[in-house]
């Protein structure tokens, strides 16, 4: 049976979406390919033509999950700079929306058990974002040097933020995160 053109790339590009929010949501080692499979609306038969392996999906899905995540925050720091970024990642939406949102809150601990081809990959992809908001900072000597500080203070006050989520405490250490990152990108602004 033939299928019209461009319906295989359709395909390929459903597995990722619904395997990046299904990673990011529930962890790479709890989200089967089954799984991934039915919600794409696809049989497990299906999978297997687009890729060679799980591990293959997860890199892929990963780096497209975090070219998402560049595009947003190009966004953000055009509408108001690295403030903007800061407000829209520590925000509760961002919290309490782990499948639509940052690869690394989601994944960092299951990312540094995957094969190297999957860390290099994610690897490239964070430091892209870094070197993203460094240009955002023109002022500083070292600019991924504070990208790196801000991203790792937003990311673990994220991770704590939906440990806690629910309570009083999860929107506290959203507050927090935000100060810290604040702190570190003010003295690094432009004019």
């Amino acid at each position: 049976m033939r299928y019209e053109k461009g319906r295989k790339d359709a395909s390929r590009s459903r597995i990722m979406e619904v395997a990046a929010d299904r990673f990011r949501g529930d962890g790479i080692a709890a989200s089967g390919l089954a799984t991934i499979m039915s919600d794409a609306g696809l049989t497990n038969g299906a999978f297997y033509p687009h890729f060679q392996s799980k591990a293959e999906l997860v890199r892929e899905s990963v780096a497209a999950a975090m070219e998402l995540q560049a595009q947003q925050m190009a966004e953000a720091l055009a509408a108001g700079g690295p403030e903007m970024a800061i407000e829209a990642y520590l925000s509760a939406e961002h919290r309490d929306n782990p499948g639509k949102g940052c690869a690394s809150a989601a994944l960092l601990p299951e990312l540094a058990r995957q094969p190297p081809e999957t860390r290099d990959a994610y690897t490239d992809h964070l430091l892209a974002l870094v070197r993203q908001l460094g240009e955002a900072l023109p002022r500083a000597k070292d600019p991924e040097g504070v990208a790196l500080a801000v991203f790792a203070t937003v990311i673990g006050a994220l991770q704590m933020a939906r440990a806690v989520k629910g309570t009083e405490l999860s929107d506290r250490i959203l507050a927090a995160g935000k100060d810290a990152a604040r702190t570190l990108v003010q003295p690094h602004m432009g004019m």
